[in-house]
């Protein structure tokens, strides 16, 4: 997949929109793309005609935060693969819109805004909502250290369109860092009518088979819970590498552009998280 964005990050110079710039500097780099660093000036207010100053300051410092965006994306890419994207109004918009153009957005898990005691910040919650696409939400556990061993990717898989996408995402992540793929299959989530539970373990078992001959030179587990599916992703998710999920499953509400369970882990999931929205 290529874009003219390749892959796009939020960037405020704040200590989450660092660890997402260092994710997906890195990612880019293991998929050969280009990466965007946007960082979004708004003042929120209306200034005066005598006070451009004010939005003359407020946009130079929006610069001085993208070159150092930039700059830090230099220590892992090649300086000709990475963009600036200086962008005037909400943050949200801007990604948003960057992201119809772009093979994934990333952000942090909460930026300068957010308040302390928020797990995650307005700007991560509303891209994973509303940002076309692949969203990735850079949080917990991540870097290589000392004795690491790389864990899974997890992906849940329900059989949803949403679904079906996340698990496309997780297939492209299991190769490009040779690790095994862990697909979860949660039950209870399963139609209430007799027999849905065996019908979605049928279904589940049929898919990965399928996944694995299309796949050879990936390990796919399975893991089926008893239990709902947020549960049974955030206890397979304690080692894992990443963790992708769908917008929205079987189970979600139409109106619903983010499912219960996809914002639980955004908030709470040990490990970055990935959300697919079907384009």
């Amino acid at each position: 997949m290529s874009s003219a964005n390749g892959i796009l990050v939020g960037y405020d110079g704040s200590l989450g929109s660092e660890q997402a710039l260092s994710w997906a500097a890195r990612e880019a780099r293991s998929r050969g793309t280009a990466l965007t660093v946007c960082h979004a000036w708004n003042l929120g207010f209306t200034v005066p005609p005598d006070q451009a100053a004010v939005i003359d300051f407020a946009r130079q410092s929006g610069e001085q935060a993208i070159a150092e965006g930039v700059r830090h994306a230099h220590d892992v890419m090649p300086p000709d693969l990475v963009r600036a994207w200086l962008a005037e109004g909400p943050a949200t918009a801007a990604l948003c819109e960057g992201g119809h153009d772009a093979e994934m957005v990333v952000v942090g898990s909460r930026g300068r805004g957010g308040l302390a005691r928020l797990l995650l910040g307005s700007v991560s919650s509303q891209a994973a909502a509303y940002a076309p696409g692949r969203v990735v939400v850079v949080r917990g556990h991540w870097r290589p250290a000392g004795g690491y061993v790389p864990g899974p990717i997890v992906v849940g898989a329900d059989g949803s369109a949403a679904s079906r996408a996340a698990v496309d995402f997780a297939v492209e992540e299991a190769a490009l860092r040779e690790a095994p793929l862990l697909a979860v299959c949660a039950l209870a989530d399963a139609p209430g009518d007799l027999g849905g539970s065996r019908r979605r373990q049928e279904e589940f078992e049929q898919a990965m088979i399928r996944l694995e001959k299309e796949h050879p030179g990936i390990a796919v587990l399975r893991h089926v819970a008893i239990g709902g599916a947020r549960d049974a992703l955030l206890t397979t998710a304690r080692d894992a590498q990443m963790l992708i999920v769908g917008s929205r499953g079987r189970g979600g509400l139409r109106g619903m552009l983010l499912g219960s369970v996809s914002q639980v882990l955004i908030n709470h999931a040990p490990c970055p998280v990935g959300v697919v929205h079907p384009r």
